[in-house]
C-alpha cells in the first residue's frame, strides 16, 4: 500500500481510529437506524450528494465490491469504495478513486463530523440509549469523505446483516446480492430465509437489484422483498451468467453473459471459480447502474476494469520459496471456496494451513471444509479478544484432522515460520480462518520484507 500521509497526518489518522475505537466495537452492532439517520441529518445528509450500489451478502462482497468499484472507474467516473473490515490500517475502509483515503483527508473529515456526532451522543445518552457505536461513526465518515472529494458513485458494503445496518440510510440505486448462508446466526437468524430476510432490507423503492445464485430459502425472501417495493430484480443463471473460466498466467480468463451483452476473453487477476462469479454479479450490477440493463458495457472497457482489480486478503500471494497465501474465509461456505479454488486453480504437492478462528465462528464447519485439501494444520491464533485460544482450537482440529497432522503453536510469527519450513520449497502455506489474522500476517511479512 502507497504512503497516505507524513508523520504528523499518520499520528492525527491514528488518533481518529483511538477514537472509534474507543466506541461500541462493530462485532456489537445495534439493531437500529435513527441514530445513524440523526447523526446523517445534522451532517446535511452527506449520502445523498452521490449515486450509491449498496451491497450484502454472507461471502464475496468486499470482492464483489472492489469489482464494481474498479469497473466504474474505469468508466471515468470518480468513486467512493466503503467496506470492512480492515487488514493493516482504517484508511483501507474508505477508498476514494481506487486509493485509501490519505491520513490527512482522514483526520480533517473527522475533524468537520466530530461535533456532530457528539450532538447525537449526547442526545442518545440522554434517552437512556449507547452513543453511536464505532461502525455507525465509521459509516457517516465515509459518507462524509465521498462527499467532500467529491464522487460521482460509492459502493457501499454492508456492515452485517441490511434492514438495520447503518450504511442502509443511503439508497441505494443498485442493490447486490452475494450468496446468502449461515454466519452471524446470533444477531440475523438461525436459519438462511431470517438471514436473506434481514438482508433483503437494503432494496429500496424501483431500486434495481442484482442477485447471485442463491438457495431457494434466499431466493424466495429477495424475491418478496423486490416486489414489495417494485423492485426488478434480475439472477444468475437466468438474467446473466458466468459462461466459462479458465486458468491463466496470474488469474483465469473468464467469459460472462451479461444483461445485455456477451464478454469473452476477459483477465481476472483473482483466483478461485468464486472470484469468476463475483465477477460475472459485478458485470451485471455495473450493466443495471450505466443503462438499466440494457446497454452492453464497452470491451476494451471492461477488460481495463477487471484486469486492474484488486481484492486483498482473498486468496492473496504473499511471499514464495514456498508460496505464502493468505484467505479471509471465516465461515463453512468461505472455506468450502477456498478449498474448491485451492484445488481448481494450483498443484501444490503439499498444503499446509496456518488456522486461527474466533469464538463466535463455527470452527467445525471451516476445518471440516478445509480437511481435504490441507495435509497439516499449525494451529495458532490472532491478538483479538475474540480468538479462540490455540490449545482449545487445536482440540476441535484434531477431532476432524486427527493428532498426527495437528501441531500447536500460539505464536503466529513462530506458527508462520513453522508452516513456511513444513511446506519446503514445493509446497504451499495457506493462512486462513478470520481477517484478523491476515492482517497480522500481513503486517508480519511487511516487516519482514522492510528489513531484508
Amino acid at each position: 500500500m502507497r504512503s497516505v500521509g507524513n508523520d504528523d497526518d499518520r499520528a492525527a489518522a491514528e488518533a481518529v481510529q483511538a477514537e472509534l475505537f474507543a466506541r461500541i466495537g462493530e462485532q456489537a452492532p445495534r439493531p437500529r437506524l435513527e441514530p445513524t439517520r440523526r447523526a446523517a441529518e445534522l451532517l446535511g445528509d452527506p449520502q445523498r450528494s452521490f449515486a450509491v450500489i449498496h451491497i450484502t451478502g454472507t461471502n464475496g462482497k468486499t470482492s464483489t465490491a472492489r469489482l464494481i468499484e474498479s469497473l466504474l472507474r474505469a468508466y471515468g467516473l470518480r468513486t467512493g469504495l466503503l467496506t470492512s473490515p480492515h487488514l493493516r490500517r482504517i484508511n483501507e475502509r474508505i477508498v476514494i478513486d481506487g486509493e485509501p483515503i490519505t491520513d490527512r483527508a482522514l483526520a480533517d473529515n473527522w475533524a468537520d463530523i466530530a461535533p456532530y456526532l457528539h450532538m447525537v451522543d449526547v442526545e442518545l445518552t440522554a434517552s437512556g440509549d449507547q452513543p453511536l457505536t464505532y461502525f455507525e461513526a465509521l459509516t457517516l465518515l465515509g459518507f462524509a469523505s465521498f462527499a467532500d472529494a467529491p464522487v460521482d458513485v460509492a459502493v457501499i458494503e454492508v456492515g452485517m446483516g441490511g434492514e438495520w445496518d447503518s450504511t442502509n440510510v443511503a439508497d441505494g440505486d443498485v442493490a447486490v446480492f452475494t450468496p446468502i448462508g449461515l454466519d452471524h446466526v446470533e444477531r440475523l437468524g438461525s436459519t438462511i430465509a431470517e438471514i436473506a430476510r434481514t438482508k433483503a432490507g437494503i432494496i429500496k423503492p424501483a431500486a434495481r437489484v442484482v442477485t447471485a445464485l442463491q438457495v431457494t430459502e434466499a431466493m424466495d425472501e429477495l424475491q418478496r422483498a423486490a416486489e414489495l417495493d417494485e423492485a426488478d430484480i434480475v439472477s444468475e443463471g437466468v438474467g446473466f451468467a458466468l459462461l466459462d473460466a479458465r486458468l491463466a498466467v496470474g488469474g483465469q480468463l473468464i467469459d460472462v453473459r451479461g444483461r445485455a451483452g456477451e464478454y469473452r476473453e476477459l483477465f481476472l487477476p483473482l483466483y478461485g471459480e468464486h472470484q469468476a462469479q463475483n465477477a460475472a454479479v459485478a458485470i451485471a450490477a455495473v450493466e443495471s447502474f450505466l443503462g438499466d440493463g440494457t446497454q452492453p458495457l464497452a470491451g476494451e472497457v471492461i477488460a481495463e476494469g477487471l484486469a486492474t482489480a484488486t481484492s486483498p486478503g482473498r486468496l492473496q500471494l504473499i511471499a514464495t520459496e514456498p508460496s505464502v497465501l493468505v484467505d479471509a474465509a471465516h465461515n463453512p461456505h468461505g472455506a468450502q471456496a477456498l478449498a474448491r479454488a485451492l484445488l481448481g486453480s494450483f498443484a501444490f504437492p503439499s498444503i499446509t494451513a496456518v488456522l486461527g478462528v474466533l469464538d463466535d465462528k463455527d470452527a467445525v464447519g471451516i476445518i471440516e471444509a478445509l480437511d481435504p485439501v490441507v495435509d497439516q494444520f499449525i494451529v495458532t491464533q490472532s491478538s483479538s479478544d475474540r480468538a479462540l485460544p490455540a490449545a482449545e482450537l487445536a482440540e476441535t482440529v484434531i477431532s476432524v484432522a486427527g493428532p498426527q497432522r495437528v501441531r500447536v503453536e500460539p505464536d503466529l510469527e513462530s506458527a508462520l515460520a513453522e508452516a513456511r519450513e513444513a511446506a519446503g520449497t514445493d509446497g504451499a502455506v495457506i493462512v486462513t480462518g478470520s481477517v484478523t489474522l491476515i492482517g497480522q500476517v500481513l503486517l508480519i511479512v511487511d516487516g519482514q520484507d522492510a528489513e531484508s
